[in-house]
């Protein structure tokens, strides 16, 4: 079995080299055959050490997650922050817990997605078992109950979605504590056990909330100690981080920046804070993972720079900028290959003046363009129909998300888009109808 596997995964390479040199689609991505003749090595052959049923499971894990791996991405995140989408209310029940994620992975499968980004991390706790933080207030109602039946849900969500031929990821806010209107009620409620109860000192309040200070390399550890905990534990096939990097500009990390001995200047110090920990958790990711094509992820805003602010290459726009506001630099990570893909949250509509989806779209496409970094764009679902932001969403925001969808697939170097956030997917008319047809056809 293990030498068919291998022969299986060269004639899938062999094969997506042929299409590719022949002028197919540019997203297509080879599989790791290092990784899998790995893996192939190691699972044990049918009547050693493991059994028939085992080594069967593990096989068509494998398989779906290879031929997902050559597929566009078509992705859905999953929020669990203020139940946004999952749960649907703070509960222990596990059969509740579990026919919600059988209801959204049914619903989000059925509209053509092959991946979903679940959050297991929303504020320094946790939607699995972990000995770092505790279970998440989202999750069940108070931080640190654990869920009825010994139910975990990262570990249910991932074998469901696998079951469904989809990738699961795991999604990680890794700074924020508390944030929100109720942060300060929410850190006191912390166990006493929580980190941040622990290490005081780890701890910066900024704009209200509570955030783990990202100068401090005790802090990137724990924050490595809990993406490890995640893939070495759990079959997932990714991590990601999304855009909740330094708060603010008006972050208080004056001890921190003064103890360091840095001679940078301050902005350029934590912009090398978060390079750091980027650079760390990749290392840890490809190295600790129990799934061979397990993935490292970043879904910043929309802009690095604008144009003009500076002389090397910044997008035409006039939006947040992540490379000075949130201090992500995420060319860097891409330039240094120290993540898989990177995930924009393109926010703004076509034409849009401050963010033109087309004129960013192109702009990152360029920026991956001769690396091995994937690229993904993050569309906003959530803005359709509200009449928070400009017309085109409030009237025709089903008709955007369709252009935006087929301007991506028009665009070289766009492997696939990730559309924010289920609860969109849900409850919002239409949008379904466009998903199917760009993802079903």
């Amino acid at each position: 079995m293990k030498k068919l596997f291998v022969l299986t995964a060269l004639f899938v390479a062999l094969v997506g080299g042929i299409v590719w040199y022949s002028g197919g689609s540019a997203a297509l991505e080879l599989p790791n055959l290092e990784k899998l003749a790995a893996q192939a090595k190691a699972e044990p052959e049918i009547g050693s050490a493991g059994t028939e049923d085992t080594q069967e499971t593990g096989q068509a894990a494998t398989k779906t997650s290879l031929l997902n791996s050559l597929t566009e991405t078509r992705a859905v995140w999953v929020a669990t922050a203020y139940a946004i989408d999952y749960p649907s209310e703070p509960t222990t029940d596990a059969d509740t817990l579990k026919a919600r994620c059988n209801e959204i992975l049914d619903e989000a499968a059925a509209n053509g997605c092959n991946t979903v980004y679940f959050q297991v991390r929303p504020a320094a706790d946790a939607l699995y078992q972990s000995e770092l933080f505790p279970w998440s207030r989202y999750l069940t109602g108070t931080c640190g109950t654990a869920p009825g039946d010994d139910f975990d849900p990262l570990a249910y969500w991932a074998e469901q979605a696998h079951a469904r031929g989809m990738k699961l990821e795991a999604w990680v806010n890794p700074y924020r504590i508390c944030a929100g209107q109720n942060a300060k009620t929410d850190f006191d409620a912390l166990p006493d056990t929580h980190p941040a109860k622990q290490h005081p000192d780890w701890v910066v309040q900024c704009d209200g909330g509570y955030y783990f200070d990202p100068g401090l390399a005790e802090v990137r550890q724990l924050i490595c100690d809990g993406v490890e905990e995640i893939v070495s534990n759990y079959d997932v096939d990714g991590i990601q981080f999304d855009d909740y990097f330094y708060p603010s500009t008006d972050f208080a990390d004056e001890e921190t920046f003064a103890a360091s001995g840095t001679d940078r200047n301050l902005d350029d110090w934590r912009r090398d804070n978060v390079n750091q920990l980027v650079q760390a958790v990749s290392e840890t990711v490809h190295k600790q993972a129990k799934n061979p094509i397990c993935m490292f992820g970043i879904s910043p805003s929309g802009i690095w720079r604008n144009k003009g602010v500076n002389a090397f290459g910044g997008s035409d726009t006039n939006g947040y900028e992540h490379y000075t506001s949130s201090y992500a630099d995420s060319l860097t990570w891409i330039k240094n290959g120290w993540i898989d893909y990177i995930c924009p949250q393109i926010y703004w509509e076509i034409g849009d003046t401050a963010g033109d989806f087309d004129t960013l779209a192109h702009w990152w496409a360029q920026q991956v363009d001769g690396t091995d970094v994937k690229l993904i764009l993050g569309l906003a679902a959530y803005k359709i129909g509200s009449t928070d932001y400009t017309d085109t969403w409030r009237t025709d925001g089903c008709a955007e998300i369709s252009r935006q969808l087929s301007l991506a697939r028009e665009i070289d170097g766009v492997d696939g888009c990730a559309v924010f956030s289920y609860r969109n997917l849900e409850q919002t008319d239409g949008l379904s109808d466009v998903l199917k047809a760009a993802w079903n056809g």
